[in-house]
Parts: C-alpha cells; structure tokens; sequence
C-alpha cells in the first residue's frame, strides 16, 4: 500500500510580517534615521533644560546696601508680600489698601561698609543693584541700567514706607488716605495668561512632531517602493508574495517606526514638563497627548499608504518627489492651518482627518474640547482612512508594475487590474 503526500505551498498570509520586520530593521541601521532621532532628543532635552535652568535662576537678583535702614527695604522687598514690611495696609482694610509690589522675586542683601563699597560691588558685577540713601532719599544704583524687576520690588516698599510716615506726619492713617483710590480687578479665566504659552508651545511640538515624522517616515516609504520598482526586485517578490501583503508589510513597518519615535518624543516632553513651572497642566498636556498619538497612528496608515502609491507611479528615484509633491502640500496645510486657525474654523478642523492630528489635541490642552469629541474625531478619521487605504492598495497594485514611464494621479486610477 502506497501513501501519497501533498505538500502545500507555504502560505504568504502572514508574508506581510516578513516585510515589516525588514523595513523595521534596515531603518534602525539607518544612520540618517538615527542621527535625526537622537538630535530630536537633544533638542528636546537641552529646552527643558535651559528651561529649568533660567527658571531656578529668575529673580536671583543682589542689592549691595551699605545700613541697616536699606537692608531692612531690600529684605522687605525679597518676602512674599512686601507691603507688610512698610506699612501700608492695616488688617481690616481689605480691597481699599495700597496695592502691594508685584510679583515677589528672589532678592539676596549684600552689606557691605560704606556707600563707596556698595558702587564697586555693582562696578564689578558683584551685585545687580545698590540701595544707597535714607528714608525719604533713596537711591538705585545699576551699572548700565537699573533692573526693572528689581526697582519694582525696592519702589514698592519704599512708597509703602514714604506713605505711612507722611500719613503720620499729618495725624491721620494710610487706610484713610488711600479709602477708594484701588482699582478691582477681576479676571474671567485666571490661568489664561498663564497658560497661554504653554499652550502655544504645545501646539507648535503637535505640528512639529507630526510634520517631521510625516515628511521623514513618508518619503522613506515612496523611495523604498521605486527603488525596488527601478531595480526590478519588485517583480521578484510578486512572484513570491502578493502585492497587497508587500504593501501590508512596508505600512505596518513605517508606521511602527514612527510611533515609537513619537512615544519617546512625546514621554521625553511630558517628563521635562514636571520639572519646569507648568508641571500643574501635565493632566491635560498628557490626555491631549495620548489623543495626539491616537489620532497620530490612524491618520500616517492612510498618509503611508499615498506615499507608497506615489513611489508606485514613480519610475525613477528623482520622480518621487514630482508624485509626492501634493501630499507635502497636504500635510502642511493640514499642519499650519491646524495650529493657526481659530474660533469655529479650528472646532472644525479638529474634526477634519489629518487636520484632527495637531488640531484636536491643541483644543484639548486649551480645554475648548468636550471628553466626547477626540472619540468622535477618531472614528471619523478611521472611515475616512480606511477608504484611503482601500482606494490606495488598488492603484499601488496597479502602478507597480508599470515601467513606462511616471504616472499621473488620472493615469493610476484608470489603469486596469
């Protein structure tokens, strides 16, 4: 009795992990792609630490002062609230005491023996500024300039003390000579100004992130394509694996790049953040983020697969950048409108695919968004990216193969299967 064996062909189902896992690892041998993620790290690292540095240092200023009275102003000036130190307000006044000094800043006295020692030391940049004079003649002395932050502070306790002594001169009390004279103040969105950089600041990474790795990881995809198309080993492979697989493989592998590069990017940016100032909007600059990633992922499938059509339509290395050329005007359209536009035109963009990558995230980190919109902006993105996809892999199918020449849009679409 004879048994007879078949032998199946190996199946090319899963042909498309092969292919990732290539263009996976020939990126990260890439010196190019390695050199460019590493000087984004060290950008990103020497800001915030040129952030944490000037801000440790902001408001370290010196007054050399040469008696006891001038020390006692500085000193007043260095404390959280530097009226109390002159006097202007009395406990019960309320609204209607003298305004205090500014925002307090970190000031250190110098004493040094006489007014002569006090100039020297700002002559030789041992001081910013000297506090020379007596009650009722005070003197700031800068070297070029006096320091705004600093003659805010010293003026403000100086006036404070100068009103107190001449309300009681004349027998009466600052609290009377100052009834009525404060401006209120009331602020509708307290930590908008606060904010407001931040803000801004989080919007230009969003679009600098997602343009670069569009740009870098796009590009990469086109020129993979036509360089197989123009050596002809593409012709070897869809004889081996269907072309829906190597399209499959080179998405899946760029778009697994570029999102650990924008998880480094992005947990890099959010562990700075707690060192600086503005650590209290962690909360929303992390929830944004996330959804920046989401969106991020969805939105560069779709854009992934137009790059590897527009290396499809190319015949040459030096056409690539002919066939790619609307979509770099997509994305930064999609890139600057998204962090420029406001009001009702961003509500809108936040919805848009693409556009939703940088513009939905910058409305979260403004609070303008509702928990549900992001969800909503995602969903939208994924139908419309789904049907990229769908429309992209027939016209990569299609373009291929064909090396007659450059194709255009009009020309790939109507190619026959």
């Amino acid at each position: 009795m004879t048994t007879t064996t078949t032998t199946r062909p190996p199946s090319t189902d899963s042909a498309w992990r092969i292919v990732a896992g290539r263009e996976i690892m020939v990126k990260l041998r890439d010196r190019n792609f390695i050199i460019s993620t590493l000087t984004t790290i060290a950008i990103f690292i020497v800001a915030f630490g040129l952030s944490f540095f000037l801000g440790g240092r902001d408001g370290e200023k010196t007054v050399a002062v040469a008696s006891n009275d001038a020390a006692a102003i500085v000193q007043a000036a260095a404390s959280a609230e530097p009226a109390a130190a002159g006097a202007g307000s009395d406990e019960g006044t309320g609204s209607d005491s003298p305004p205090a000094a500014g925002p307090p800043i970190e000031l250190s006295v110098t004493e040094v023996a006489n007014p002569e020692a006090a100039e020297q030391a700002v002559r030789e940049g041992e001081a910013d500024a000297a506090l020379l004079g007596a009650p009722g003649a005070w003197t700031l002395v800068g070297s070029d300039g006096v320091d705004p932050d600093i003659a805010a502070a010293v003026g403000a306790v100086v006036a404070a003390d100068a009103l107190e002594r001449n309300a009681a001169a004349v027998g009466t009390s600052v609290a009377d000579l100052t009834t009525g004279s404060v401006v209120q103040e009331r602020l509708l969105d307290p930590n908008g100004a606060a904010d407001e950089g931040v803000q801004l600041i989080a919007g230009f990474v969003f679009v600098f992130l997602f343009y670069m790795a569009a740009i870098l990881f796009g590009y990469a995809i086109a020129n993979s394509v036509v360089e197989e198309k123009q050596s002809r080993i593409v012709e070897i492979l869809a004889a081996a694996i269907p072309l829906r697989q190597l399209l499959v493989g080179k998405v899946v592998g760029a778009t697994v790049l570029a999102l650990g590069q924008m998880v480094v990017f992005v947990a890099i940016g959010l562990i700075g953040l707690t060192f600086t100032d503005y650590a209290s909007l962690l909360p929303s600059i992390a929830g944004a983020a996330g959804w920046y990633l989401v969106l991020f992922v969805i939105g560069f499938v779709a854009l992934a697969c137009l790059f590897a059509v527009a290396g499809a339509m190319a015949t040459r290395a030096e056409d690539v950048q002919s066939t790619s050329s609307p979509l770099l005007t997509l994305i930064m359209v999609a890139s600057f409108a998204g962090l420029f536009l406001q009001d009702t035109w961003q509500v809108i963009a936040s919805y848009v695919p693409i556009m939703s990558t940088v513009t939905m995230p910058i409305r979260l980190v403004e609070g303008s968004a509702a928990w549900w919109e992001p969800p909503v902006a995602a969903v939208i993105t994924l139908v419309v990216a789904g049907a990229v996809m769908v429309v992209a892999e027939r016209v990569y199918r299609r373009s291929i193969m064909q090396t007659g020449g450059k194709l255009t849009y009009r020309q790939a679409l109507s190619l026959a299967e």
